[in-house]
């Protein structure tokens, strides 16, 4: 059950998780007369004081347009907005912020690699390989892709306990598979696959590797380069940011190769009405005006997460994550979903005679929010034959005294419906 130090390769560390609360104005908040436990974080994370204002000082004081204006405001926005994309270059040691293109999220970046990577790639008989772990956004638009051009979507099963079958990963890259594409951790049930054997086997088969790392910043040490896979994706409003921005990392010699996906402003050279040259990369993909102030708090929240320490972050969840399966395997007819070796601080769960919404309503009205239904995980949950689970995600700013409120609203919901 344990998200081994192993794998995620880093030691354990103190952490004052009461001193990290206070940089979070929302958790002083209280629900229905409780004191708010906020443990939905794999659906989005609270955002400390630091990016809250580092969003209201942009828009105070330097709101302008990107890259066009030769006023001051602008330059200004200009500054901060390209000092962002470094930030997030640094956070994920990419090689060059040319490789960093801004997205609304994960879902935007999965679409832009399907349409404008793997479409033109694609033909009948070729295929493109995931998991069945992986959120919607890293399905539906391969899916949309193998349609248009007759491809197939080839997935890796997984095994009772969640583990990715590496076996069965082995005989499904073969010499149609165009693409790889697998999550960091599975936002369903908190399993972490073998990424860097994924990535190993499929480039020692000329294959490329998308990485969905949206449930991974903000629990793991993320380096691109040292995973070596050629795109990783993620979302701001998952690691303490806002909503509406996240970043795609492409290999720069791929994103080289890659055509534009939407047209539109700031992503040209030039225009007449016989053609268009476009920008170099990463502008290429940035068409019309981006979201600058949320690549502006993205880059404050990255920096709030560094300045804690992903260690400390870690080690914190890792104790959240054995109190909480502990706490919750010892209350009678509940199971916990995802019981793979590695896997970070998620328990999803079901309890016997009653839907996963009226676990997560009796809870809300105790003040402690989860999240209840299928987790835009459908197939997997379809592979345990369940219409979904309650799922407790963790962050770094949960406690102890959270879970054992978890536990305690769980067993009153026992009683309400024994």
């Amino acid at each position: 059950m344990k998200m081994d130090r192993e794998v995620v390769g880093l030691p354990a560390t103190a952490f004052d998780v009461q001193r990290v609360r206070e940089d979070f104005p929302i958790l002083a908040e209280r629900v229905r007369g409780h004191a708010l436990a906020y443990l939905d974080n794999a659906a989005t994370t609270q955002k400390p004081a630091a990016v809250i204002e580092a969003l209201g000082r942009y828009y105070r004081h330097d709101n302008a347009n990107v890259h066009r204006g030769v006023h001051a405001l602008s330059q200004r926005a200009t500054d901060q907005y390209e000092a962002a994309r470094e930030t997030v270059r640094r956070f994920l040691n990419a090689e060059s912020a040319r490789e960093i293109v801004f997205v609304r999220g994960t879902t935007e970046a999965v679409n832009l690699v399907a349409q404008s990577y793997a479409r033109p790639r694609l033909g009948p008989g070729d295929d493109i390989v995931v998991s069945a772990l992986e959120h919607h956004s890293n399905i539906v638009p391969w899916q949309l892709v193998c349609a248009a051009t007759g491809a197939q979507l080839r997935v890796v099963p997984v095994d009772e306990s969640g583990a990715f079958q590496f076996d069965a990963y082995e005989k499904l890259v073969g010499p149609r598979t165009r693409l790889v594409a697998v999550t960091q951790v599975s936002n369903a049930i908190g399993t972490l696959p073998p990424l860097e054997r994924i990535v190993a086997l499929a480039h020692e088969r000329k294959v490329p590797v998308l990485v969905d790392g949206a449930q991974a910043v903000s629990h793991l040490p993320v380096d691109v380069r040292a995973l070596d896979c050629d795109f990783y994706a993620f979302s701001g409003h998952k690691v303490f940011g806002p909503t509406g921005i996240g970043a795609l990392y492409a290999r720069g010699s791929i994103l080289e190769s890659m055509p534009p996906w939407q047209g539109g402003g700031d992503m040209i050279r030039t225009v007449t009405f016989a053609k268009t040259d476009f920008a170099d990369i990463p502008a290429r993909f940035e068409a019309g005006t981006p979201n600058i102030g949320g690549a502006i708090g993205l880059a404050a929240a990255l920096d709030y997460v560094e300045s804690i320490g992903r260690a400390a972050i870690a080690s914190h969840e890792q104790d959240l994550l054995d109190y909480a399966t502990e706490r919750l395997a010892a209350i009678p007819g509940l199971r916990i979903y995802g019981t793979a070796p590695g896997k970070a601080a998620i328990v999803s769960f079901t309890l016997e005679g009653m839907h996963p919404h009226d676990v997560g309503t009796i809870l809300d009205t105790l003040g402690v929010a989860i999240r209840a239904g299928h987790h835009c995980a459908m197939p997997l949950m379809q592979r345990y034959g369940i219409p979904g689970t309650a799922r407790a995600s963790f962050a770094l700013y949960n406690t102890r005294g959270e879970v054992d409120a978890l536990a305690a609203g769980i067993e009153e919901a026992r009683r309400l419906f024994a």
